[in-house]
């Protein structure tokens, strides 16, 4: 049996994300975290799989809130106090020009793309004993990579995603788990299209989510510390 944690799972790749891993394997458990309930609801309606033995708890979390207990608990009775595998997906996406950028937007990009990784991967070790993290950044934040205006903020806040991932993968290479990125190029999402409005990717959310679901159980085994890059087109 094997247990998962999928952050920003109510649309785009992480509601993918969710849908594949629950289609495949056996005995699986999967935590789908999200600020909307609305939406999780209909991501346990399509990702309930118990001929499989595999089932999904929704749970409407803020990664950057103070009390984590709903999580502890959701990890402690759903899950048996074990966790395989996390994707931290959940993330922020503003098209601003650098001057027009204030603090506070700044402040919004950093604390889901970078703040609430960091936390959520902190409070859920504990819970790891052999394991893969898996952190999502973009293109953008790959150094030497072609960037775009109005991307400065997101752009950068990736970059630190990938420097997260190392140095978790070198703190942590003495122990059984795993940390390893995924660096998307532009993918058919809301968030895609609430940026860049027409904006048509190469690829769709259910694509790379199921790209996604088989490197978070499998990719493990063969890199770690890696950063991946996810992209048949640029952006």
């Amino acid at each position: 049996m094997k247990h998962f944690i999928v952050t920003g799972a109510s649309r785009g790749v992480g509601f993918e994300v969710v849908r594949s891993l629950a289609s495949e394997g056996e005995g699986r458990r999967i935590i789908a975290l999200a600020r909307t309930s609305e939406v999780l609801e209909r991501c346990k309606a399509v990702s309930d799989r118990p001929e499989r033995d595999n089932h999904m708890l929704p749970l409407t979390f803020d990664l950057m809130q103070e009390d984590y207990g709903p999580l502890k608990e959701a990890i402690e009775n759903f899950c048996g106090g074990r966790i395989d595998g996390v994707l931290n997906n959940a993330g922020k996406l503003e098209n601003k020009l650098f001057t027009e950028l204030t603090d506070d937007d700044w402040y919004h990009i950093y604390k889901v793309n970078v703040f609430g990784v960091a936390k959520l991967t902190r409070f859920v070790l504990p819970y790891i004993k052999q394991g893969h993290v898996v952190n999502v950044s973009s293109m953008g934040g790959i150094q030497g990579s072609v960037k775009f205006p109005g991307l400065s903020a997101y752009s950068s806040s990736k970059a630190a995603v990938i420097g997260l991932t190392e140095c978790l993968a070198e703190e942590y290479k003495e122990s059984a788990i795993r940390f390893n990125c995924l660096a998307f190029g532009s993918v058919q999402t809301q968030m895609l299209e609430e940026a860049f409005p027409g904006f048509k990717a190469a690829v769709t959310a259910a694509e790379v989510g199921a790209y996604t679901a088989r490197f978070v159980t499998e990719g493990g085994q063969f890199f770690n510390g890696k950063t991946l890059e996810v992209s048949s087109s640029t952006p």
